[in-house]
């Protein structure tokens, strides 16, 4: 008896587009917005949260957690109704959208020690430029993430709060370490959800069509 593969072309698929079109997005922003004024969002909140270089090692982790978490999440769709990979990509195209129409930057404080934290946060600051910040990809992601397994009763309570914490965990990382502020992890997570709520129905009313072809 052949096992069904967890990893099909279908997911392959799904996968290759969400991480093209995440590229296209980012770099397409960044590419447009790069002669355009940019502002801060920066409030007294965002400058009274410390800076801790060791939890740079949680958004990093985010990347891990986005790929485990996004094939899971596009398998666990019945039918194959691709809500998942549409919320990503709505979320993303709005992502962009702010990106050019709305571009902002943060001043980064220096960084000191030698210690490994410190060290990889420095090389974050010198690989990412301070700009695609409103909304951050990075709580979007992790939110949708979370938002793709908490009501599937199929997963585990266990896996479901672990996926919550991490979430949580990146999103809060994302401030500590100076990358964002608190607007664009914010307007991340509220993207997450609103992208998630209206592909859900167009999925249904897909659904709902083919239905009624199905009849006739």
């Amino acid at each position: 008896m052949n096992k069904r593969s967890f990893v099909t072309k279908e997911l392959l698929l799904r996968m290759a587009a969400a991480v093209a079109f995440n590229l296209a997005v980012y770099y397409g922003g960044r590419f447009l917005s790069e002669s355009l004024p940019h502002r801060c969002l920066e409030t007294e909140l965002d400058r009274s949260i410390p800076l801790l270089p060791w939890m740079v090692f949680i958004y990093w982790a985010g990347y891990i957690y986005w790929l485990v978490s996004y094939a899971q999440g596009m398998t666990l769709e019945k039918g194959g109704r691709g809500r998942f990979l549409i919320a990503h990509l709505m979320g993303e195209a709005v992502c962009f959208l702010c990106f050019v129409l709305l571009p902002t930057t943060l001043a980064r404080p220096a960084v000191s020690g030698h210690g490994p934290g410190a060290m990889l946060l420095r090389l974050t600051y010198r690989l990412d430029d301070p700009d695609n910040l409103f909304p951050s990809i990075h709580c979007f992601a992790s939110w949708l993430s979370w938002i793709g397994v908490r009501g599937d009763r199929r997963v585990p309570l266990r896996y479901r709060l672990l996926s919550l914490f991490m979430a949580l965990a990146v999103c809060v990382s994302t401030l500590t370490v100076k990358q964002h502020v608190a607007a664009d992890a914010a307007a991340g997570i509220l993207l997450a959800e609103l992208s998630y709520l209206a592909a859900g129905m167009i999925t249904r009313r897909r659904a709902a069509r083919r239905e009624t072809a199905e009849v006739k």
